[in-house]
């Protein structure tokens, strides 16, 4: 039986008349409490949402320090993981549901992400870092966690059963580095706004906040949808930036499939911002006078 939560209001009663898959959407607007018992059944058991935001620090491997001088610890939080903007496979959503502990979870069927998972590995969704729960290699699907601010920050809400989505496994040492340093951590959302065919070409024009149009600058990198892409051209005026998709790109990436007025997740080149921080905190200038 399929649930379906209603778009329109916070109902705690069960419409059996509906009878479309649940998009993620209508699982977030339902209230924490509720006396629904929802049918979906995936025999899962995810770990507390916590642990997509967990740092692993790897321990040093040298025990000949001296001990009598701890080390200060530095407000910078670690990397985690990274990304390269280089989609690998393109998966496809097989099923959407709620969690025990609250949240959510998304199963995705796939193929080469999937070659040498483990739990707890990062994978890019569509840009967005999260942790692999659960997987099972002869179904070719995996499992992972949304908690409820991942959807509201991302794309992703947007998502269905059969919806297609973007997968790239965190980098590794020995891979080649091809795109550019993407965290996975999506600043935003933006608006296709237009699509334009050019021979074999596609222009696509994605509508951004201010917030995030600052960091955007003409032959500057820029991840959409966990793509790295090569910005064109900045329109200030129209809160809009560019970027041109070669036909090999198209057939290996999910924003050629959305259409006018959907979102896609942005992040923006971190450069920029540690930029913006050194100008900002004043540090610059001691750099000057020495």
């Amino acid at each position: 039986m399929a649930i379906s939560y209603s778009l329109t209001s916070l109902s705690k009663t069960l419409n059996p008349s509906l009878h479309k898959p649940p998009r993620i959407c209508n699982l977030l607007k339902t209230p924490t409490q509720t006396h629904l018992t929802p049918t979906l059944n995936l025999n899962l058991n995810p770990p507390p949402l916590s642990l997509l935001f967990t740092t692993h620090i790897a321990k040093s491997k040298s025990k000949s320090k001296s001990k009598s001088k701890p080390q200060s610890k530095s407000h910078l939080t670690p990397i985690r993981c990274l990304f390269t903007g280089i989609v690998e496979e393109m998966g496809r959503v097989q099923h959407l549901g709620s969690a025990v502990d609250g949240g959510f979870t998304m199963k995705i069927l796939s193929k080469t992400v999937l070659e040498d998972v483990n739990l707890g590995d990062s994978i890019a969704v569509n840009g967005t870092c999260l942790t692999v729960t659960d997987f099972d290699t002869q179904s070719a699907e995996f499992t992972v966690g949304l908690s409820p601010e991942t959807l509201r920050k991302t794309s992703l809400v947007e998502l269905e059963p059969g919806s297609p989505v973007n997968l790239e496994r965190a980098l590794k040492p020995s891979t080649r580095m091809g795109g550019h340093f993407v965290q996975g951590h999506v600043d935003g959302t933006g608006e296709i706004v237009g699509k334009e065919r050019e021979g074999d070409s596609l222009w696509v024009t994605v509508k951004a906040a201010p917030e995030l149009l600052r960091y955007i600058v003409p032959k500057g990198f820029i991840a959409v949808d966990g793509t790295s892409l090569t910005v064109v051209k900045v329109f200030d005026e129209e809160g809009c930036f560019n970027f041109m998709l070669v036909d090999y790109t198209q057939q290996k990436v999910v924003i050629p499939l959305k259409e006018i007025g959907q979102k896609v997740n942005l992040e923006v080149d971190i450069l920029g911002k540690y930029v913006e921080r050194l100008l900002s905190s004043g540090f610059v200038n001691p750099i000057k006078s020495s």
